[in-house]
Formats: C-alpha cells, sequence, structure tokens
C-alpha cells in the first residue's frame, strides 16, 4: 500500500461541492471514481476542506491509500484524462502513510473576490460576487483587521452544525483592491462550515456603513449567527491552500 496526497484545483460552479452525495456531482466523487479505474476497485479520497455547492479550489489537497505502482508525474497526466476539464490534478506525490488530507493540515488560506464596478465583467461572472453601489474599503480593512487572533468564532458559522469548539486561530486577514476588483484573503488553523462567508457578509455590511467596524470585536465572543451579517454567495469563494508542517 502507499498513500499519494494529490492536489486538485476546480471550478466548482457546476458541482455539488466536495463530498459525494446520492445526488449531483461532487469532486470527491469524480476523484475517487478516477482513481478507482488504477486500482481496481473502490477508492476513498479524503479532502482537507469540504468546499459547498459552487465554491472552487487553487489548492484543495485529497489522500489516498492504493496499491497500484504509476508513477506520480504519470498519474497526474492519467487522472487528468478521466475528469471533467473544470477539474484538473495539479500534482500527485508520495507521503508516508500516516499523512491524512485534513488531520494533518495545520492551516488553510480562503479566498474570497467581489466585482465592486458599475458594470459586471462578463469574463469573471462565474468567480465573484458583483456588488455595483460603493464600499467603503477603509471600514472594511479596518474590520477584517480584528479578526485576527484566537477567537470564539460561533457568529460566523451555519446555525444547526455540531461541533465540540467554535475557537479558532487567524492569522491573516486582508483586502485589496485591483481596479474594482476587491480581493479578500484570510489565513488560518481552521474554518467553520460557511465561516468565511459568513465573515464576507459581515464586512460587506460594514462597507455598505450598515455596521460600524467596530462591531466584528463584539462578534467574536460567542455571539450567535444570528448576530452577524448575511452569508456571502458560495460563487466569490477559493480554497487557495492548505499548509502542513
Amino acid at each position: 500500500m502507499r498513500t499519494l496526497k494529490i492536489t486538485i484545483a476546480y471550478d466548482g460552479t457546476r458541482f455539488v461541492g466536495w463530498q459525494r452525495q446520492a445526488d449531483g456531482e461532487s469532486i470527491q466523487a469524480l476523484l475517487e471514481d478516477a482513481l478507482a479505474r488504477f486500482e481496481g476497485g473502490p477508492v476513498t479520497a479524503h479532502g482537507a476542506g469540504r468546499t459547498d455547492a459552487g465554491v472552487h479550489a487553487l489548492g484543495q489537497v485529497a489522500s489516498a491509500r492504493v496499491t497500484f505502482a504509476h508513477e506520480t508525474r504519470t498519474l497526474t497526466k492519467a487522472l487528468n484524462a478521466h475528469l471533467p476539464q473544470e477539474v484538473r490534478v495539479v500534482s500527485v506525490e508520495d507521503v508516508e502513510d500516516g499523512f491524512h488530507a485534513r488531520f494533518s493540515a495545520s492551516g488553510k488560506t480562503y479566498r474570497y473576490q467581489i466585482r465592486n464596478t458599475a458594470v459586471a465583467d462578463p469574463f469573471d461572472r462565474a468567480f465573484v460576487w458583483h456588488l455595483p453601489e460603493p464600499l467603503s474599503l477603509g471600514a472594511m480593512t479596518s474590520a477584517a483587521a480584528l479578526l485576527i487572533g484566537t477567537h470564539d468564532f460561533n457568529a460566523f458559522r451555519s446555525a444547526g452544525t455540531q461541533i465540540s469548539s467554535t475557537v479558532r486561530t487567524v492569522t491573516r486577514s486582508e483586502w485589496r483592491n485591483n481596479a474594482g476588483l476587491l480581493t479578500y484573503e484570510i489565513s488560518g488553523d481552521g474554518f467553520l462550515r460557511h465561516m468565511v462567508r459568513a465573515i464576507v457578509g459581515t464586512l460587506v455590511e460594514i462597507g455598505r456603513d450598515w455596521r460600524r467596524p467596530e462591531e466584528i470585536s463584539a462578534l467574536l465572543t460567542g455571539a450567535a449567527r444570528a448576530d452577524a451579517g448575511a452569508t456571502a454567495p458560495p460563487l466569490g469563494l477559493f480554497l487557495v491552500s492548505v499548509d502542513y508542517d
């Protein structure tokens, strides 16, 4: 047996997300089915993060235990031959047997894109949240900086999800503006379900002057989900990379 670390990029627009589901195409199912062609039987691929329907990835990581002996370079090309064009295997590596894409991860980086111009760009419409009204990037930047550190992010998770702790550590939280394309990047040791989209939705409300930047601090003390802003749509979100020690 060998353990593979597989890095994948995908346009999540038409998929039901990473996780295999009864209905609809998932990234996990597509990858597992492609691996099964070489294994000659079922293969389970564990993802570093369960991206939701419509969410994209530049550097999703999966791990899988297999018996076949194909070289990693050959396998990268072969897997892509069996995957739709929206899904690409970037690399395949042999790693130690104890490696697990999710449980071995020490951190992740996500990116969210907003097209803040009067007219939408038809060429990036599947990858941005278009907001034509002016946003205060200064207020959004000030609020984003307050997220850095170890806090209780209960206000920024999906209601009803069961989890032992909602405390997470954020190491990076910043906005950039490139000719009306606003890019938010956040890095941390872990993320709750819909956490990044809930943060972005709240920061946008601050940019719209519906909230004050300093309200973020109160939300990071275990506030309820209803106290924070709306959840931003999935199309602007990317899993950029996964870190391993």
